[in-house]
């Protein structure tokens, strides 16, 4: 089944305390997002791959793209308000039955290896969600109150998130769905049984400063 990947990119530096989009930090000498789109490049040259920027970011993505001499093929859809409504409009460019992968654009880190995983699971399963297990104590607060949670019962959701585009498209149609924090939860709420394929530790979202310096660390210690 043929495959594509839409690379969601609606973030602020407001959690990074910088004046622009995380997306568009440095990371080695260039920008995040551009990082996240080699990626799937490298997995697969023919994919296409559909990046969603606020409507105020274009201008800058296109300049960056200019000063970087960055010449990865890929269509660019303007976001919506949330992100609900970005992956909304970046499913609208899919138009053949395919698995399409969704991606966190400030998701750097994901390997071939996920990539590659994660496709084939949405090919058995209708879907595949790459999550990691819980390795700290976890403790649930309620009011003034808090109590153990079990962690092995629990897992840390990650992206890219696959599935047929069939379903997911219909899963998007339904606005209540927009209160889901990821894609695979506007998937469930449709019916649909979601399956759970291994993460990786290191395919880290980049969402505090701190984050930003362990994704450098990681890289340079691959290289």
């Amino acid at each position: 089944m043929k495959r594509s990947v839409i690379i969601v990119a609606g973030g602020s530096g407001k959690r990074m305390n910088a004046v622009i989009p995380k997306q568009f930090m440095l990371l080695n000498g260039k920008p995040v997002l551009m990082h996240s789109i080699e990626r799937f490049y490298n997995y697969d040259s023919s994919m296409p791959i559909v990046v969603v920027l606020p409507e105020s970011e274009v201008k800058e993505w296109n300049k960056l793209i200019s000063n970087q001499a960055f010449s990865i093929k890929h269509d660019i859809v303007i976001g919506g308000p949330t992100r609900f409504e970005s992956v909304q409009n970046g499913l609208s460019k899919i138009t053949e039955h395919c698995i399409v992968a969704i991606h966190d654009g400030v998701r750097p880190l994901c390997s071939s290896m996920l990539i590659n995983r994660c496709f084939e699971d949405a090919v058995k399963y209708s879907n595949a969600i790459p999550s990691i297990p819980v390795s700290d104590s976890i403790r649930i607060v309620e009011g003034e109150k808090n109590r153990i949670a079990d962690r092995d019962s629990l897992r840390i959701i990650q992206t890219p998130q696959c599935f047929d585009s069939v379903m997911i498209k219909k899963a998007y149609l339904n606005n209540e769905a927009a209160q889901c924090t990821d894609d695979a939860g506007v998937f469930e709420l449709d019916g649909n049984t979601v399956h759970l394929t291994q993460g990786e530790r290191f395919n880290i979202k980049i969402t505090v400063p701190e984050d930003l310096k362990i994704v450098e660390a990681i890289l340079k210690i691959n290289q």
